[in-house]
């Protein structure tokens, strides 16, 4: 049995996929798959998500090349969930950003601050916006 045909997807045929810098550990970024990606992302080792918002398969960094290289996929223990080890090229965040965990709740759970750098503004990564 083909390691995509046991896992446990919801009820709307995703699972979950927590994907990490292989090399430092940082949490990158959380996206969902589905049986295809998961099977396309170990056939080719570029990471591939399907996107709920637009109901298709996106290659991470197709259209902005920062691109996520697989090094491994784990499994948790209730097999609903992916771990995503991956050397990631340029920001994996689409605000540019290293990692889209870059905001943090302040002391008195009033608001959130900006931890990190970012690294390239979303015009910088995908060109102008239509309308901007």
């Amino acid at each position: 049995m083909a390691i995509w045909d046991d896992l446990k997807y919801d009820g709307t045929g995703l699972i979950p996929a927590v994907v990490q810098d292989s090399e430092n550990g940082q949490v990158l970024m959380v996206a969902y798959m589905n049986e295809a990606s998961v099977r396309m992302t170990l056939e080719t080792r570029r990471v591939t998500f399907w996107s709920r918002s637009r109901g298709k398969f996106w290659i991470k960094g197709e259209s902005s090349g920062n691109v996520q290289h697989l090094v491994s996929l784990a499994v948790d223990c209730d097999k609903d969930c992916l771990l995503v080890a991956v050397r990631q090229e340029g920001p994996a965040c689409h605000e540019g950003y290293r990692s889209c965990f870059f905001r943090e709740a302040t002391a008195d759970g009033e608001g959130l601050t900006v931890v990190a750098e970012q690294l390239k503004t979303p015009e910088e990564i995908y060109g102008a916006r239509p309308g901007a």
